[in-house]
């Protein structure tokens, strides 16, 4: 295998450090497995820890303990989260041998403990965000958690939804507290975003109860709907409905209204600088966001030059295929071409939106049945394509998954987002359900949270450019099978390729270059087919999370590199299917780790 000496320089080291352990240690096989196990019931007992002061993630994972409750979002609960984070961190390095572990639980040792050092480190930086933003603000996620989440299966289920009803002004009163303090110390988000949060955070608390009106919120629609299914009796009905009512106009009310007031009088000092760069210590502060979302050392020089490499080498394929069908005139001709042709569009209508999410299920359906093709193992949850909800579909992104309940109640979801049309182009269909869908992330995410031999919280780490990278390279992968047979649909994978090299560019141009929101959009604009729409929205994406958008190239990249690899040094012997529990069956891992379990699958095929 063509591995770089740097690598082969680590691999040796490593060998060499655990040879010495083991020697050092001199643990028999007897005195491993008992370790191992011990450790294992460690970790257990952390994530149960964990688990019990997040009465969300326990309904994310299916469970109703603490179901009318909210988690903590008070600036005491990060302090005691750090003290948490050193107090395991010095068990584990002073209580714990590594050598008296076997491989698979050295593995989740090392990643622990890398956890533990990163929220130590990160706690520094632990107000450079913004709670509250248009792609993934609390104002917006904590209705669509009670809509997609909450499920109501009898009278308790329906009285703890009333219960986080009531539990919302709390809640907010910590946001609102949170978001004041990040102002102190110099995050206040930029002007543009105040405008999309504030109406998005208007959009709750429109319609019945809060005014007289035709329709009902949101939430009560929502509320209504889930108690209808337990054919109660029309007193029993009308009395929940009532309860709910009241806590949506005695406590949801008055929490948004107090956090709209909190935005609007932060709205008056927001200014237009965009980058991190503007931030105390930004330059540090960036730094280390790209270093957490790649999970690699590469500088913002180095991850903007990939991406100008990346763009010009997808720019030739898209050529051919202009050559394939035929049309005439420039690049930028046929990406105006894509955008305003009607072929490539459905309606902005109902119908046009049912026939996409109809079309979006067979093609997920369809890669289904090739799937003993590429892997060996795959998940037993099942998948459906939504629609994102009215009340969040103008701010919220244009596709993503929510993954199953760990039970097996709730399937994967492979959201759309259908508020426009005209962003969600036909030729792009087919890569965005194979991105968010199979083999993208319900294939990835499932299969963690279906593995038996790993501890709980490897099942839901989310190391994004492993997350995110295995996204895209499932865009890829159908086409080496056999699928994207109309070239115009290829162009939309090569074209969605392209966004995510753009990405590169831009988000260490604003951060990192102090590009301004403009040249951020200009760029998308001169490079890319996608709308203006698109473009504004992804450089406003770009701005309120430095560095996240990232992931994707990089992880992809790194997956591609690995296998190009591999299968050279395997030949014959290669076999994707195999490479593909290699990568999937650890959960997800930092890259340089991905990448130490490439190299020793590969010699052991070889042994």
């Amino acid at each position: 295998m063509k591995i770089n000496k740097i690598a082969i320089l680590l691999l040796a080291i490593l060998s060499t450090i655990s040879c010495k352990k083991e020697a050092e240690g001199d643990y028999s096989e007897e005195e491993i497995t008992t370790a191992s196990a011990n450790f294992n019931a460690t970790l257990e007992e952390w994530f149960e820890e964990d688990l019990e002061e997040s009465p969300m993630l326990q309904t994310r994972m299916g469970k109703k303990t603490n179901y009318g409750k909210w988690d903590d979002f008070s600036r005491q609960k990060e302090a005691e989260d750090l003290k948490k984070a050193k107090t395991r961190l010095k068990y584990l390095k002073n209580d714990v041998k590594q050598a008296s572990l076997d491989k698979e639980t050295l593995l989740s040792y090392r990643l622990y403990r890398q956890e533990m050092e990163n929220a130590i480190e990160d706690y520094e930086y632990r107000f450079y965000n913004y709670p509250i933003n248009q792609m993934h603000g609390y104002h917006a996620e904590l209705p669509a958690f009670l809509i997609n989440m909450h499920k109501v299966e009898s009278v308790e289920d329906a009285r703890a939804y009333i219960s986080r009803l009531h539990g919302l002004q709390k809640v907010f009163d910590e946001i609102i507290k949170g978001i004041k303090l990040r102002e102190q110390n110099g995050i206040l988000p930029p002007q543009f975003a105040f405008e999309r949060v504030l109406d998005a955070s208007r959009n709750v608390i429109r319609g019945k109860p809060f005014a007289t009106s035709k329709e009902s919120s949101a939430l009560l629609q929502d509320f209504q709907e889930k108690i209808q299914e337990l054919q109660l009796t029309n007193e029993e009905e009308r009395k929940l409905l009532a309860e709910a009512e009241d806590a949506l106009v005695s406590s949801v009310k008055p929490a948004y209204e107090d956090l709209i007031a909190a935005l609007e009088d932060q709205q008056q000092r927001a200014t237009t600088d965009h980058g991190a760069w503007k931030f105390p210590k930004g330059d540090k502060y960036y730094k280390l966001a790209l270093k957490r979302t790649t999970t690699l050392d590469l500088t913002a020089n180095e991850i903007h030059e990939i991406g100008l490499s990346e763009v010009a080498r997808i720019h030739g394929e898209m050529e051919k295929i202009m050559e394939e069908v035929g049309f005439e005139g420039s690049l930028q001709d046929f990406f105006e071409f894509m955008r305003t042709d009607e072929q490539f569009y459905y309606p902005n209508s109902k119908e046009g939106k049912e026939r996409y999410l109809e079309e979006a299920t067979a093609i997920i359906d369809s890669m289904r049945n090739r799937l003993d093709d590429l892997f060996l193992t795959k998940p037993e949850a099942d998948i459906v394509v939504k629609a994102v909800e009215p009340f969040r579909e103008r701010s919220a992104g244009k596709a993503f998954y929510q993954q199953p309940a760990l039970e097996g109640s709730r399937p994967g979801t492979y959201y759309a987002n259908l508020y426009d049309m005209n962003a969600m182009p036909v030729y792009q269909m087919e890569a965005l359900a194979y991105h968010e869908g199979i083999p993208g992330h319900h294939m990835q995410i499932a299969i963690a949270q279906e593995l038996e031999n790993i501890p709980s919280f490897r099942k839901f780490k989310n190391y994004q450019a492993y997350v995110e990278g295995w996204g895209l390279y499932s865009e890829l992968v159908p086409k080496e099978i056999g699928f994207y047979e109309d070239p115009y649909s290829d162009f939309g994978r090569l074209a969605m390729e392209l966004w995510r090299s753009c990405r590169l560019v831009v988000d260490t141009g604003i951060h990192a270059k102090k590009w301004t929101r403009e040249q951020g959009i200009d760029y998308y604009k001169q490079n890319t087919p996608n709308p203006e729409s698109d473009c504004i929205k992804m450089v406003e994406r770009h701005i309120v999370m430095p560095g996240q958008a990232t992931a994707y190239k990089v992880g992809m990249n790194k997956i591609l590199e690995l296998r190009e690899e591999a299968k050279l040094d395997l030949g014959e012997d290669f076999d994707i299917r195999e490479f593909h529990d290699v990568i999937l069956l650890n959960g997800a891992l930092p890259l340089n780790i991905l990448e130490e379990n490439v190299y020793k699958w590969v010699e052991s095929k070889r042994e």
